[in-house]
């Protein structure tokens, strides 16, 4: 199931991405844009939900938010940087551990071509 949302999530990234002209916008507008084409398609996606974070049995009040989350199953990680970073990723196995998420998609807007920003991140569980 989520290998086939994924394929779904990608498709709607890059036609995000040709019709927005490429990098140079805000994370939020690529976020926002991607929803809408996400919705399209007939999928249900959630924006900036929160993910609580427990510590030895206390709940931690500092937030964390997940960019996108598509049917319940996917976390999408959006982020609009020339450069990419190994801690994007880390960050992503992160909230997928938390949520308890198999599967989440690190999207690099800020590239040239969005196929070079893409990041499969699985969750072992």
């Amino acid at each position: 199931m989520e290998d086939e949302i994924s394929k779904k999530i990608i498709g709607a990234a890059i036609e995000t991405h040709r019709v927005l002209g490429g990098p140079g916008l805000l994370e939020s507008i690529y976020e926002e844009a991607l929803c809408h084409e996400l919705s399209l398609q007939g999928l249900q996606c959630e924006r900036q939900l929160i993910v609580p974070v427990k510590y030895k049995g206390v709940l931690i009040t500092g937030s964390l938010f997940l960019d996108v989350l598509v049917e319940n199953k996917v976390i999408i990680e959006i982020k609009a940087t020339e450069l990419d970073n190994p801690i994007y990723q880390a960050q992503l196995l992160t909230y997928l551990r938390l949520s308890r998420k198999k599967l989440g998609l690190l999207l690099n807007f800020g590239r040239t071509q969005l196929k070079d920003g893409i990041c499969r991140v699985v969750n072992g569980l």
